[in-house]
């Protein structure tokens, strides 16, 4: 059984795969690029930077903008690597699963989950409470019951109770109508989200050219405020904690590889469709975090809506909030584009390999788009994000997409030493180097997670494990294909056949 646990997928047969014609070739590399920045830019500039800045790493949070978008650098060219070679559309799932075998294919699977439907809902509420801001610059205000969710968190370990609220109205609506653009096409959905792309970019850079003007730089000292004596307030481990919770900002990058088999030339486009965005955002990311930290002091900054907060004590520029309340709206409407999309080829690709139910591997004749698993991602997400808060949804966000990096990052190199022979149209120079580098400051913005995190990854993966035991380990199509020839990580030929 452990052999038949750790069988590896073919990467020819992934590659014949990619050659059919089931999903439309539509996407170049400005689409790509768009795609990378559509999922990165939003929920880190417009929500969360305030609130690490204010509680864990001070001015600082610039070098934590630093550190995580170095860690996904390294992640990103493993990646850019895997999606060159193997352009399918399952991503970090089926990169383990033609490297590592099957058990920790699914276990990567599983928890990419997290990444993207639970980003879904978190981005969804953060939406919720920037439209519900917009609408009162008009004297237009929903009811709270309709605009927040009916549970909350206790603030202690798993505790949950309920707030009086009825349902997240607006969360559920917008992801609803996001999914629905999915369900249509990928190049309709890929020419919103350029033009949302533009909005929100474009706004980011008003505010970081014109608050520059305004930027004290009082406000800098201390710059590495020191450490309360409690890990993650403050200090260097406060910027690595900032690290790890603002690391949710950059999870869109990686998005870019589950449309690889939508991309017209993907040997060219997956590494310049990755490391393009995640490169452009990262700079926007430093240059934003240090206007918003200059203009005024960090603990003004711990808001729902920090660019707002900071631009508040600011008459002069004030004349921005309504288009930043704009620009947020549309940001967060793309990042919520851009998690649908992944779950439902993830899914698809999980369903082909028979680790999921067969209807999740259903394509659309007309639209060509993966149209059962895209309404599935839209209804689960938008249930989510009308029931459970920010606070809940996001706990989990950062650690299933750090786990996924590190699988990556070591399949890299495992499949440099089982299969030297393959064809490889991008190569990591110094894959040991960068790969190692990869997996260390992804495993360290893993460990300075709080606890309860790792707790709540050990019970979503425990009910995982239960659902490939009892379905996925049965119905897989490598096992009952040729289970004899796929006992573990091929080591030359053509491998295990499916």
């Amino acid at each position: 059984m452990k052999k038949g646990l750790f069988a590896t997928k073919p990467i020819q047969d992934y590659q014949d795969e990619a050659s059919n014609k089931k999903l439309v070739r539509a996407l170049g590399v400005p689409s790509l690029i768009a795609f990378g920045i559509g999922g990165i830019i939003g929920t880190g500039i417009f929500v969360l930077t305030g609130l690490a800045a204010a509680e864990h790493a001070g001015p600082a949070i610039v070098i934590s903008f630093i550190i995580a978008g170095v860690g996904c650098m390294f992640a990103g060219l493993c990646y850019s690597e895997f999606a060159a070679m193997v352009p399918v559309c399952g991503s970090a799932y089926a990169y383990s699963y033609a490297t590592l075998g099957e058990i920790v294919a699914w276990f990567v699977g599983w928890n990419l989950v997290l990444e993207y439907m639970m980003a879904c809902s978190t981005v969804a509420v953060g939406w919720s409470r920037y439209f519900v801001a917009f609408l009162d610059v008009f004297h237009i205000h929903l009811p709270d019951k309709f605009t927040s969710a009916p549970l909350a968190g206790g603030g202690h370990g798993f505790d949950v109770h309920a707030t009086g609220s009825v349902i997240n109205v607006p969360a559920i609506l917008i992801v609803l109508a996001a999914a629905a653009l999915c369900y249509k096409g990928i190049k309709e959905s890929a020419i919103v989200n350029t033009i949302i792309v533009a909005i929100k970019v474009s706004i980011v850079v008003a505010v970081i050219v014109f608050g520059a003007f305004y930027v004290n730089p009082a406000n800098w000292h201390p710059y590495i405020p020191p450490n309360t004596g409690v890990f993650g307030q403050f200090g260097w481990s406060g910027i690595w904690q900032a690290s790890a919770i603002i690391f949710f900002a950059y999870i869109g990058f990686d998005g870019v590889s589950t449309v690889a088999q939508e991309a017209k030339d993907p040997a060219r486009g997956m590494p310049l469709g990755m490391l393009g965005s995640l490169g452009i955002c990262t700079l926007l990311y430093i240059l934003m975090s240090s206007v918003m930290t200059g203009l005024v002091p960090i603990a003004q900054l711990n808001d729902a809506a920090p660019v707002v907060a900071a631009l508040k004590p600011h008459p002069q520029l004030m004349w921005l909030k309504i288009w930043v309340i704009v620009g947020a709206l549309a940001g967060l409407t793309s990042v919520i584009i851009t998690m649908i999309i992944p779950q439902a080829r993830i899914w698809l690709t999980m369903a082909n390999d028979g680790l999921l139910f067969k209807a999740l591997g259903a394509v659309h004749p007309r639209f060509k788009t993966p149209h059962v698993a895209t309404a599935i991602t839209g209804v689960m997400a938008a249930t989510f994000a009308g029931l459970l808060p920010i606070g809940i949804l996001g706990e989990l966000v950062s650690i299933g997409t750090l786990v996924a990096f590190i699988v990556v990052c070591i399949g890299v190199i495992v499949l440099r030493y089982t299969r030297p022979d393959l064809h490889r149209p991008f190569r990591v120079k110094g894959v040991w180097f960068v790969g190692g580098m990869g997996v260390i400051f992804c495993s360290t913005m893993a460990y300075s997670l709080p606890n309860d995190t790792w707790w709540r990854l050990f019970w979503w993966s425990l009910l995982g494990f239960v659902i490939y035991f009892f379905y996925s380990y049965k119905h897989s199509r490598l096992r009952r294909g040729n289970v004899d020839a796929s006992q573990g990580p091929a080591t030359g030929g053509a491998g295990a056949r499916a």
